[in-house]
């Protein structure tokens, strides 16, 4: 990865090239979070804004100018130059022409700490192997983080998204099938503050969308005991998931199985499917002791 001789040649550089803002659609502005942090003594700003500046990059954004991620993370592009020279001096960014910049590996090292910690993340992987190989379909594990779902392992078999899903990815809870088994069983408190987070897209014409829809929703999977998606996220996508219980009987996590809509009926989900992923989850529970 090329340098920077010195500071002033990566200030220089950052000031000469870059593209103008707006050219990508900005997420949230995280300036609100600042503020909201005002005279909070323990709050560190310079970290707080090198963890943004390291979120603002994605599998369809692996390069970024400092202007693009200004626009995206509403820091100025002054604080975001700062931060990026500091992640490249670091060797968790890296830049080919001091203009574009993208990860590096060693930005793994910071969740893998938080995976190696999980019992479950460990030991899920040989597991999710087997029930995949009998299922020969891909199957995953998720948490909930916020109005998102966060994939903590996954068996791919066959590709059913438009997007590749891995470790790390990230999907909205609210229309995937781990995300309604990890809201329906979340407190009424905590369930209602998520809900106000949740920005409601349709996604297809199946897309379920509105609070009031989604509670009915999630009753109905608690009930049941699972839950199914049928292409609401995505043509095609048809899945199925279960609850991951520790041994006090808390749902810490969801297993799930995604198939093509054509091949497999929802029918056959429940008669085929469901028996053998409910086992699955018992499994792991195991591994929470």
């Amino acid at each position: 990865m090329p340098a920077f001789e010195t500071d002033q040649d990566f200030k220089k550089q950052s000031r000469e090239g870059s593209t103008p803002a707006g050219v990508l659609g900005s997420l949230p502005s995280s300036s609100g979070t600042e503020d909201a942090m005002i005279g909070d003594p323990n709050y560190m700003t310079s970290l707080a804004r090198g963890l943004a500046v390291i979120q603002a990059f994605s599998q369809s954004q692996q390069q970024l100018t400092t202007s693009q991620i200004s626009s995206k993370t509403g820091f100025s592009r002054a604080a975001v130059r700062r931060c990026l020279y500091t992640l490249v001096r670091l060797s968790f960014a890296g830049t080919d022409d001091n203009r574009h910049f993208y990860l590096r590996p060693r930005v793994l090292t910071l969740g893998h700490a938080y995976l190696s910690s999980m019992p479950l993340a460990v030991a899920a992987q040989p597991i999710l192997d087997h029930v995949s190989h009998v299922f020969r379909e891909s199957c995953s594990i998720a948490t909930l983080d916020g109005a998102e779902i966060v994939y903590i392992a996954r068996a791919n078999v066959t590709r059913i998204m438009s997007i590749d899903l891995g470790v790390g990815s990230r999907l909205p809870a609210f229309c995937t099938t781990m995300g309604r088994i990890l809201l329906a069983h979340l407190p009424p408190d905590k369930l209602d503050e998520i809900l106000e987070q949740i920005v409601f897209k349709k996604f297809t014409e199946r897309t379920v969308v509105g609070a009031e829809r989604l509670r009915q929703i999630l009753r109905m999977v608690q009930r049941n005991g699972y839950s199914i998606i049928d292409q609401e996220l995505e043509h095609g996508l048809r899945a199925l998931a279960v609850p991951i219980r520790n041994p006090a009987g808390k749902v810490v996590a969801a297993l799930n199985v995604g198939v093509h809509a054509q091949r497999v009926s929802i029918q056959d989900l429940l008669t085929r499917f469901l028996y053998h992923l409910k086992a699955a989850a018992h499994e792991l529970c195991m591994f929470l002791r």
